[in-house]
């Protein structure tokens, strides 16, 4: 890990993944029609999603390949990620249970293998390099800034209010502490970026950038509660015995802000870094 005290553990997102997919906002289909015509997406060739959570970005490119293959370390996103492929009909895709550290795992070569909010907790320059390895003549490799379990502050007029997201943040350093949690550690500097060195280091060209605007989002308190959960450093276990008592001064705190439960945010915009061999 790129964080250095900080190593990756199998509590990281230990309990998250249903509330990852409640809680998330869910990438737009606005973003599968930019990389399709941004990498001449046609319904060919093997896609690896590396870090997948519940295939969030996964099950939305899955049509435009022949094959997705997502990858993620926490066994609960791959069962997530199983049953929303189930529920969706999607028959293309395949999970596995595996530490991006481990690939190439006999997975074959693929044309496109992304990364979306998921880089950072990687041994990023091994990872890179086998990734890179693993790619296909004219391949490329696409890294997803975004941010789903919030919005940003907006002049945008909004239907409801925003959520009391300083409040929040206030209430999870009340039981979790000032510092940052991840898995067994911490992250008081937060995670690496500086991705784009690393990327060139392991041999990849670019980036070619695309975006694709923020939209405004309406959300429920149930919502805004499981994207707390979401979070690695608001993973349901770091509360232990307090979980419940946390819920509900969050349910609560939520309430005083709008007793309808109703809110609403102004998504970040999403900036895609396209790397070619």
């Amino acid at each position: 890990m790129s964080e250095e005290g900080w190593h990756w553990d199998p509590s990281l997102y230990a309990g998250s993944a249903g509330y990852y997919t409640q809680g998330r906002m869910p990438y737009p289909e606005a973003l599968a029609e930019a990389l399709a015509v941004a990498l001449g997406l046609d319904g060919s060739g093997r896609l690896l999603d590396v870090g997948c959570g519940p295939g969030s970005l996964t099950l939305l490119l899955a049509d435009r390949f022949e094959q997705v293959v997502g990858i993620d370390a926490d066994q609960g996103m791959i069962d997530e990620a199983c049953r929303l492929a189930d529920e969706a009909g999607i028959r293309n895709a395949q999970w596995i249970r595996l530490r991006a550290e481990e690939l190439p795992a006999e997975l074959g070569s693929f044309t496109v293998a992304t990364f979306a909010q998921s880089f950072h907790w990687m041994d990023r320059p091994r990872v890179a390099a086998t990734v890179r390895g693993m790619l296909r003549t004219g391949g490329a490799c696409v890294h997803v800034h975004a941010t789903t379990h919030e919005g940003v502050q907006s002049t945008s007029v909004l239907p409801h209010p925003r959520p009391p997201r300083s409040a929040i943040t206030e209430l999870v350093r009340k039981y979790l502490g000032p510092v940052r949690r991840a898995g067994q550690g911490s992250l008081p500097s937060g995670t690496a970026g500086n991705e784009a060195e690393i990327y060139r280091a392991a041999g990849f060209t670019g980036p070619c950038r695309i975006e694709v605007p923020g939209r405004i989002v309406t959300r429920v308190s149930d919502e805004i509660v499981a994207a707390v959960f979401s979070l690695s450093s608001s993973a349901p276990h770091l509360f232990g015995r307090a979980r419940a008592e946390f819920e509900g001064e969050l349910r609560q705190l939520l309430s005083n802000a709008n007793p309808g439960g109703v809110f609403s945010e102004q998504a970040r915009e999403i900036a895609v870094d396209i790397w070619r061999l």
